[in-house]
């Protein structure tokens, strides 16, 4: 490594060596329907198929591997939501060195308990991933560790880079890739090697718009600390970028944006129903700008780095039944009907023989403005889109059922 404010080229080439056989070369895959939809000619570059689940092992073991033995022997300390964790803790148990990670304490448990089984000593600590870190360090001085940055390091962020190294021998002609940004070193990395490979590919960073703390440093060209973070995607939920990454990403990084938590939820059904693709919310705000058009390109060959698939279980399936309600393919449907036997079964006939299945099912009796013996009945049901839900409105008119079925 020349000196701690430079990453080259050379480095990145060196740590693709380094974690050959540790790191996987991931797949690029060509998706129809998103380039239909995006109007550009889009690849998902899987790092969520990555072993840990995201691409945070090529840095950490790049990092973990370039310590001195010394630093080895004394163990080393990380700070994450979840990602970099597993990563660190997993380099780790591959070289015996013990490891500490400190994690907020909303985590999301998948990625607590991922990385206990990697071998780490967890510590849960704090709100956001700033206040992990600075108790990381407190942790790190006192008892004189190493502590592995999870984004403003030379040696991290050459080894993310190797995904630039792997696109471009992916696709050669690529046009633009769209990196998600937390604290910066994964779009650094990428963006050094593949603007040494191919000096007009355009490199894209992507931020929530709950925290966006790159966008608004590099626009008034000084670090800006975020007071709060408001978004569904933990992994780049980062108050502060570093000054390594900051510095290189006014550099190489060609545009900046933001994308919503309805954009990316919206992303992340997409790749699970249209790629059978799982990516937690940092993994999918890639493809969220992609689809809502924030790129600014048409017709472009553009990969998309899906940088992560270690999902809340709980936040899947919300978000799974969000776009199934925006497909039409499931809907509220509120009837008021006697309470008495027999009054829904004929409803519920009448679905099941048109293969509507009843998701959810709620009786109230007793709120104000249901009359004396009727019952208000909450059905969520999964249907086959707008023609079903036409039919099922039609009917319920027919047998004069007090209905409303919800937009």
């Amino acid at each position: 490594m020349t000196n701690e404010f430079m990453v080259t080229y050379d480095d990145i080439v060196e740590a693709r060596e380094i974690i050959k056989g540790v790191a996987k070369v991931t797949p690029l895959e060509h998706s129809r329907t998103l380039s239909e939809m995006s109007g550009n000619n889009v690849f998902l570059k899987l790092e969520n198929m990555q072993t840990t689940g995201s691409f945070k092992i090529r840095g950490a073991y790049n990092k973990i591997h370039h310590l001195t033995e010394e630093e080895k022997r004394k163990g080393v300390v990380a700070s994450s939501a979840g990602n970099h964790a597993q990563g660190v803790a997993y380099a780790s148990s591959l070289m015996n060195i013990d490891s500490t990670i400190f994690m907020p304490i909303f985590t999301p448990p998948s990625k607590i308990v991922a990385t206990r089984n990697y071998g780490a000593n967890v510590v849960l600590y704090g709100e956001s991933y700033d206040e992990a870190f600075k108790k990381a360090m407190e942790f790190t001085d006192k008892n004189k560790k190493t502590f592995i940055h999870p984004f403003n390091d030379p040696y991290v962020i050459a080894g993310q880079g190797t995904i630039g190294i792997e696109i471009y021998e992916q696709l050669k002609d690529v046009d633009a890739v769209v990196v998600p940004i937390g604290g910066g070193g994964l779009i650094s990395g990428i963006a050094i090697a593949l603007k040494h490979l191919k000096k007009d590919v355009k490199i894209i960073g992507v931020e929530a718009e709950g925290a966006q703390s790159m966008k608004l440093s590099v626009e008034r060209n000084e670090i800006v600390p975020l007071v709060n973070l408001n978004t569904i995607a933990d992994g780049i939920a980062v108050k502060i970028p570093g000054p390594l990454t900051f510095e290189l990403v006014k550099v190489y990084v060609d545009r900046l944006v933001t994308v919503t938590d309805e954009e990316i939820s919206r992303a992340m059904y997409l790749l699970l129903t249209r790629g059978k693709i799982v990516a937690e919310p940092a993994g999918a705000v890639s493809l969220a700008a992609i689809i809502s058009g924030k790129i600014g390109l048409r017709g472009k060959n553009v990969v998309a780095l899906i940088s992560g698939g270690n999902v809340d279980y709980g936040l899947l399936g919300q978000v799974l039944e969000k776009g199934l309600i925006e497909e039409r393919m499931m809907t509220k449907v509120i009837l008021l009907i006697p309470d008495k036997p027999g009054s829904l079964k004929k409803i519920l006939t009448y679905l099941s023989e048109r293969q509507v299945n009843v998701h959810d099912i709620f009786v109230e009796r007793t709120s104000k403005d249901i009359p004396a013996g009727m019952a208000r009945i909450i059905l969520w049901v999964n249907t086959l889109g707008n023609e079903s839900i036409r039919e099922i409105d039609e009917f319920l008119k027919k047998e004069n059922i007090d209905h409303k079925i919800e937009d």
